[in-house]
């Protein structure tokens, strides 16, 4: 069994990849990376970390995508100099991740321009590469201009896919109501159905609305329905009001927006082509209305996409929520004034429990484990908890796993899932927090109905302490961490996301006239062409069409047994 890395290094290096992360909103698996210079064990601790949530250690001949540097800038700048030298549009990003000085001299290769919050542009040595400092923190600044543009860059796919889409002139005279989180990347998938010729309308939720990125939507010209401080009556006001300009089309996230279409806004279901619905949560309560009659659209079922569900919930959101929990948490460093060395229980090598193993919960159980984590898992499915078990997690009962837990995150999209007899069970000073998410998948409301005493010990972070003294640390009130308290998951997964959102645009353009009102599948036509473009981005070499044994589509299957002999 490898040595782990002592508790000071391993902490050194999830730091240093969560400030990456923050800095530049991307992700770690499945990039190609190389290591320069540092302490050789500092070099072990890091590699490991990074192969454990998925990259992958660069051949010696192989560009790169990130270059982590280590060591002393002599070292680090011929290197940087070096992997600069690619084809136009391979981006390459140098992380300084020096552990105790700067690993990367900044002005040894020109002036630097500011390209985001975090990330530095370098254009004397090329427009594709940026450097990242792990020893600062991102500016505070939005620079929500400067985010859109980065988020853009990163989108090759959906790229690809709105310029298809807006070649074959399909989506003239469309109006599409895109009803999400509003950040930089959804923003970039408004624009680009407004270049393929739609009509676009936005819609977000208070706590989902990057004001400084709704204005830079309103300046592009699309009517933007969301403000971050508006009540949920004024929210409702706003969801009402864009559904009012009645779009033909709505790309949703949570299905809030279809069902208040159902139930405030009818008259409009006749002359819609659909809807398509991104999320586990939001199709459920959609699939009970398909088998009540009650759908009067078809939904397409981007959610249910294997580009979507196996990298989006698994990779992205894996990765996003555990490292904004684990940010949130490093709010809590001891302060003499306010907090004792006891604050909470998040301890390198601790405990931590992950209720639900469907995609989003596998995600999360394996950058837990990567960062260094006991992982326990809570699973009703028997098939779900196998796989747990198989992947080399505990398996208990959530409320017996509970009670020996640093960190608990619930996966599973449900309501009451960590309730409050969950909570109460809790160990005390735990961290709790949510991965996706529905309301009240934490019973908070349960919580403060039996006499809990809600603190605030750091933004988006408070303190439930019960009458008997018992107390938890809940993150964000148990809302969907990784988008109200970060900025949601990493570029590229939303690429893949956003591309598969575009092709169930093309299905309802093409066909929605002729598909049931339901939930429906995907085109699988959609999930390989979107695979095959995202391979070409991540620099995978092309894959054949077909499949591995297929049998020739132009010679009828033998359905006679040979193990006999040759049948007669």
């Amino acid at each position: 069994m490898p040595q782990r890395p002592d508790p000071a290094r391993a902490a050194w290096a999830s730091a240093a990849v969560r400030r990456f992360a923050a800095a530049t909103n991307l992700l770690v698996a499945a990039r190609r990376f190389r290591v320069v210079g540092g302490d050789p064990a500092d070099v072990t601790a890091l590699t490991a970390l990074l192969t454990g949530l998925g990259a992958r250690p660069a051949g010696d001949r192989e560009p790169v995508d990130q270059l982590w540097c280590l060591g002393d800038p002599d070292e680090t700048t011929p290197a940087v100099e070096r992997e600069a030298d690619r084809p136009r549009g391979a981006a390459l990003v140098v992380i300084d991740a020096g552990r105790h000085l700067p690993a990367v001299d900044e002005d040894a290769f020109g002036p630097v321009v500011p390209v985001r919050p975090g990330v530095l542009g370098v254009p004397a040595l090329s427009d594709d590469v940026f450097l990242v400092s792990t020893g600062r923190d991102p500016e505070t600044d939005p620079a929500a201009e400067a985010r859109v543009r980065w988020a853009r860059r990163w989108m090759p796919v959906s790229r690809a896919v709105a310029r298809e889409l807006g070649d074959g002139g399909l989506l003239r005279g469309t109006r599409v109501a895109v009803a999400m989180v509003l950040e930089p990347k959804t923003a970039v998938l408004a624009l680009l159905l407004r270049d393929a010729g739609a009509e676009v309308v936005v819609y977000a939720h208070a706590d989902e609305t990057d004001d400084a990125v709704a204005e830079v939507l309103r300046a592009a010209g699309l009517p933007v329905f969301a403000r971050a401080d508006v009540s949920l009556a004024e929210q409702k006001a706003l969801a009402l009001a864009m559904l009012d300009t009645a779009p033909h089309i709505v790309l949703d996230d949570g299905s809030h927006v279809i069902r208040l279409l159902h139930q405030e806004r009818p008259e409009l279901l006749p002359v819609m082509l659909g809807a398509a619905e991104e999320t586990t949560s939001g199709l459920r309560p959609l699939r009970t209305m398909g088998e009540r009659g009650t759908l009067g659209i078809p939904v397409v079922a981007v959610n249910d996409a294997r580009t979507k569900t196996f990298f989006d919930n698994r990779y992205g959101t894996g990765q996003s929520t555990v490292f904004a929990t684990l940010d949130l948490v490093d709010r809590l460093a001891p302060d003499a004034r306010r907090l004792t060395p006891d604050a909470h229980r998040v301890r390198p090598g601790g405990t931590a429990v992950v209720a639900g193993f469907g995609p989003v919960g596998e995600g999360v159980a394996m950058v837990l484990r990567a960062l260094g984590f006991v992982v326990v898992v809570a699973e009703t499915d028997p098939v779900r908890a196998l796989q747990a078990a198989f992947a080399g997690h505990v398996v208990a009962p959530l409320a017996d796993a509970v009670r020996d837990a640093d960190l608990v995150v619930s996966a599973t999209g449900v309501r009451d899932t960590l309730s409050l007899e969950v909570l109460r069970a809790t160990a005390a000073g735990a961290v709790v927090s949510v991965a996706g998410g529905v309301e009240q998948e934490v019973a908070v409301e349960a919580a403060l109905a039996a006499g809990a005493v809600a603190t605030t010990e750091a933004p988006d972070v408070e303190r439930f302490t019960f009458p008997d003294g018992h107390h938890v640390v809940v993150l964000d009130r148990g809302g969907c961490i990784n988008v109200t308290a970060a900025e949601g998951n990493p570029v590229e997964i939303m690429d893949l996301s956003f591309a598969v959102q575009l092709g169930a645009v093309r299905m309802l353009l093409e066909r929605g006239d002729e598909l049931d009102r339901a939930v429906v599948p995907i085109d699988p036509v959609v999930d390989d062409a979107t695979a095959r473009a995202a391979l070409a981005a991540f620099g995978t070499g092309p894959v054949p069409p077909g499949r591995l044994g297929e049998h020739p589509a132009d010679r009828e299957p033998d359905a006679r047994t040979h193990r006999f002999g040759d049948p007669s």
